[in-house]
């Protein structure tokens, strides 16, 4: 197979790390040789560096993004009885975590362009007995978690950031996944911060909080070495946090790259006459002022941290064509999400009859990821551009 007709995947998991890979080795050598393999001086330092990282007060690591999720919520004594609000466009995880705890999602609308929470849409969701919002963060989106900080005091409710998508990520000067009372990071090999198999992190600014995630993630054991309350086996691997001090270490140079990687794309759209930029009026409606067929991801914070590359097609444009015609030439797509939380099966019970989801049910109509990674070239670049110029007949 020729080089210009091999396959361009979505992500390339081998090439974002082959820069690492001799740190890499040495330190999981370092692990096996240690003879330490679960919460060890490893996981320990590695919380202190993600802490430092991120300017939060307590990094508590866990066993994947979802654990971290469900014990941010029990830590801030979310569960039966309790109703938290939950975006309805995103991955099954954040509302999963909210039943597991026996709390139940009352799901909200997304802002038509950039996909955040709507924060009006929840205001109209309110209800005694809501005691928490999730916002989550999008493909490296730090947008809006100001705004939910803001709501969230307003209204008397905890705040947990999902940040699992958007390590590195910030708004109003922090860290995405600092603003709120906890946050919850997943470090599956696909995320900004990548680990080698699963893993997680919670962020908090009390220590309290980050204590009793401490609890849970080991059955419930406390420092007296009693089992206060039932809690899970979802600690992180001594490997896994080995492996991920390397990635952490260079995430500066990749947040570098993915920024400029963006504008790289950004730049080749525009100069084809494939795309233009979506406005941003407070509510990001999606509108095009050329009725080019694609729309550039949104712009909105300065603090992206550039984790996916997904772009909204105008009306008209048949998105499934579009991606058999990029598949056919090799290039790889994936769509995020086709389906909204409410009409999965599994949260039926938490639907009301007459739920509508307009902003939501258009981003899921029209949004398409396109390959982006580290170690992406110009050439990849100008090939997946070429190969939508030709799909969408445009010269």
């Amino acid at each position: 197979m020729s080089e210009t007709r091999r396959r361009l995947p979505v992500v390339d998991l081998a090439r974002s790390i082959a820069a690492d890979q001799g740190a890499l080795e040495a330190a999981a050598v370092r692990v096996l040789r240690s003879g330490r393999f679960v919460l060890g001086p490893e996981v320990e330092a590695f919380e202190h560096e993600a802490s430092a990282f991120l300017g939060a007060a307590h990094a508590v690591g866990v066993s994947s993004g979802t654990d971290a999720l469900y014990l941010a919520l029990r830590a801030c004594g979310i569960g039966p009885g309790d109703g938290v609000l939950v975006p309805v466009f995103g991955f099954v995880a954040t509302a999963e975590a909210v039943a597991r705890t026996g709390a139940s999602p009352i799901f909200v609308d997304a802002l038509p362009g950039c996909g955040r929470i709507d924060l009006a849409d929840a205001a109209r969701r309110l209800r005694p007995g809501v005691r928490a919002l999730v916002h989550v963060a999008l493909g490296g989106d730090g947008g809006g978690s100001v705004q939910s900080a803001q709501f969230c005091l307003e209204h008397g409710l905890t705040l947990l950031e999902d940040a699992a998508q958007s390590f590195g990520a910030r708004d109003g000067g922090r860290s995405v996944g600092t603003l709120g009372t906890v946050g919850a990071f997943s470090f599956f090999p696909a995320k900004i911060l990548g680990g080698f198999g699963d893993g997680g992190l919670v962020v908090a600014g009390s220590a309290r909080v980050a204590e009793h995630v401490r609890s849970l993630r080991q059955h419930g054991r406390t420092s007296s070495g009693r089992f206060a309350e039932l809690g899970t086996n979802a600690r992180l691997d001594e490997l896994q946090a080995a492996l991920l001090r390397v990635r952490l270490a260079s995430l500066p140079r990749e947040l570098a790259f993915r920024a400029d990687l963006a504008v790289r794309y950004d730049e080749a759209l525009m100069a084809r006459s494939l795309a233009d930029r979506p406005s941003c009026n407070g509510a990001c409606a999606i509108a095009s002022s050329t009725g080019a067929p694609i729309l550039l991801p949104p712009r909105c914070a300065s603090g992206h941290a550039h984790g996916l590359y997904s772009v909204r097609l105008r009306a008209g444009v048949d998105r499934a064509a579009l991606r058999a015609s990029l598949a056919a030439a090799g290039v790889e797509t994936a769509i995020y999400y086709a389906h909204l939380l409410s009409e999965e099966p599994a949260f039926a019970a938490f639907v009301a009859d007459g739920d509508r989801f307009p902003g939501a049910q258009g981003l899921a109509a029209c949004t398409l990821t396109l390959p982006f990674f580290v170690g992406m070239s110009d050439d990849e670049v100008e090939r997946v551009v070429g190969a939508l110029a030709a799909a969408l007949r445009v010269r």
